[in-house]
């Protein structure tokens, strides 16, 4: 349960631009979203994990909250598959397929304080029929993110992981996917 609100800044590369870390603190930040897919495809994640992770990379002392680039695939004309989201990388036009899977080991790599997991994010306005199948998509996915996450937290990481809610505008959807993720275990919603 949140207790605080706090400052959450948006630094997609791990930076707030035109803002140093001085400044961060003097705001009282506590925590910077950071974008997985961007990270991702550059500096790359397994540079960022060489470097400390975002705390390394970036030298702030504060909490990181990293998505799981769903959106960005989705914005990129992503392909959601039973088992992923296929897209083309901005930078070069490189063809990319993220999972449950990868986008959690992209975020280990970064050593993301919470992870937003992978979700089938729908264009709007959307039919019932996709709205359903993406409800029943990020449910799956959760579960599958959620059972390989436990497996990892054997190796005493402490990540925490977040699902997320779909269902477009229409209420009852987002009822049933917000309360699919609530049954099961995970650091929040």
């Amino acid at each position: 349960m949140c207790k605080r609100l706090y400052l959450c800044l948006w630094g997609l590369k791990a930076c707030v631009k035109a803002l140093d870390f001085n400044d961060l603190e003097n705001l009282g930040a506590k925590i910077i979203l950071a974008n997985t897919y961007h990270l991702y495809l550059r500096p790359n994640d397994e540079v960022v994990r060489t470097l400390g992770g975002l705390h390394g990379f970036s030298r702030f002392n504060g909490s990181f909250l990293t998505d799981s680039g769903g959106f960005q695939a989705f914005s990129l004309g992503g392909k959601p598959r039973e088992n992923g989201i296929e897209f083309r990388s901005h930078i070069d036009g490189s063809t990319h397929f993220f999972t449950p899977k990868k986008v959690l080991d992209i975020q280990y790599n970064l050593n993301s304080d919470i992870m937003m997991i992978l979700d089938d994010l729908i264009r709007l306005p959307a039919e019932q029929k996709r709205i359903a199948d993406s409800i029943k998509r990020t449910i799956a996915w959760a579960r599958e993110s959620l059972e390989y996450h436990a497996t990892r937290r054997e190796s005493h990481l402490s990540n925490n992981i977040f699902a997320i809610i779909q269902g477009g505008v229409d209420l009852e959807a987002r009822k049933i996917c917000a309360f699919s993720g609530y049954r099961m275990q995970r650091s929040g919603i």
